[in-house]
């Protein structure tokens, strides 16, 4: 089955500005997927749409088989949603916040008072509980979010830039928790600005930009699409002049660190002949890990990619 299945979507605002062109996107149910694009690609759109908080001009979505204009009721109970926004209440105690939201889906209230539990538990909220958000930090929002959004269970949780402003610690156990939920069955959309998270959580890409869908395809095979590799090579001294080598681009990060950015087919023993010339003498190599990153920036045309 299909978690969802977007059909020719389109958004039109009434200022004439085309938001989304005819997007398709066809999502398995139990995938971890990410929705990738450049600021005002059509991201935040789509998702709105899917929740319906945004009105669509045309197409169809369909969230397990219900269609969200037909049988919107059955679809919404099955999603579940953490925008890039905090909206919630900043002087509503945290236990109270999830209770309200699991009374929103009809949820009785013993059984929501369980769930609440088990999410502020899991998101290491539970000592906060009868705390406002307004006590809580940037890190503790982020998770309060998730939670709230998991308190009835849903099949499709949706992401919008779940971790930023988050750090490396919180963000890393984020991913933790994130990779269980869909171990044990719960389809993830994941939109992010960190293209090495979406790299290290995702099975399946979709790249949007400029209201087109530019790739959609599993991870692996668009990253073996890619016909350059970057290298991160520590130096031992600081070079006085970089070489020039044929469709290799060479740049300096720091005194000591050197990126290098090669075709496939190029061979690494050319590049460490022509820096020993340049007596420039490495002490260690490693692969740059960012690999999404430079398809990103090949298939958007964009120089940057930054929030």
């Amino acid at each position: 089955m299909l978690a969802l299945t977007i059909k020719n979507l389109h958004k039109t605002y009434k200022n004439g500005v085309h938001a989304l062109k005819g997007i398709d996107l066809s999502i398995p149910q139990g995938d971890f997927f990410a929705l990738l694009g450049p600021n005002g690609a059509g991201k935040s759109t789509t998702i709105g749409i899917i929740c319906s908080l945004i009105n669509k001009t045309s197409g169809e979505i369909t969230v397990f088989d219900k269609n969200i204009d037909t049988h919107w009721a059955e679809a919404k109970s099955y999603i579940g949603i953490v925008p890039q926004e905090m909206n919630f209440n900043i002087f509503e105690q945290i236990e109270q916040i999830l209770l309200n939201q699991a009374g929103y889906y009809g949820i009785p209230r013993h059984i929501a008072k369980k769930n609440a539990e088990w999410c502020l538990k899991t998101m290491d909220l539970w000592e906060k509980r009868y705390h406002t958000p307004s006590n809580l930090s940037g890190g503790m929002k982020r998770r309060l979010m998730i939670a709230r959004a998991i308190i009835h269970k849903p099949k499709l949780l949706i992401l919008d830039e779940p971790t930023a402003g988050v750090d490396i610690e919180i963000r890393r156990s984020l991913w933790a928790f994130l990779k269980q939920l869909n171990e044990q069955g719960t389809t993830i959309i994941l939109t992010t600005h960190y293209l090495e998270e979406a790299e290290h959580l995702c099975r399946h890409v979709a790249i949007i930009d400029r209201g087109h869908i530019v790739e959609q395809s599993p991870m692996k095979i668009l990253l073996g699409k890619l016909n350059t590799e970057s290298f991160i090579l520590d130096l031992t001294n600081k070079p006085q002049d970089l070489p020039s080598i044929e469709n290799m681009t060479l740049t300096l990060i720091d005194d000591l660190t050197l990126e290098v950015m090669i075709p496939k087919t190029a061979s690494l023993n050319h590049l460490f002949t022509v820096l020993s010339s340049a007596n420039i003498i490495v002490k260690s190599m490693r692969n740059k890990t960012n690999r999404l990153e430079e398809l990103f920036l090949q298939l958007t045309k964009h120089t940057s990619y930054s929030e």
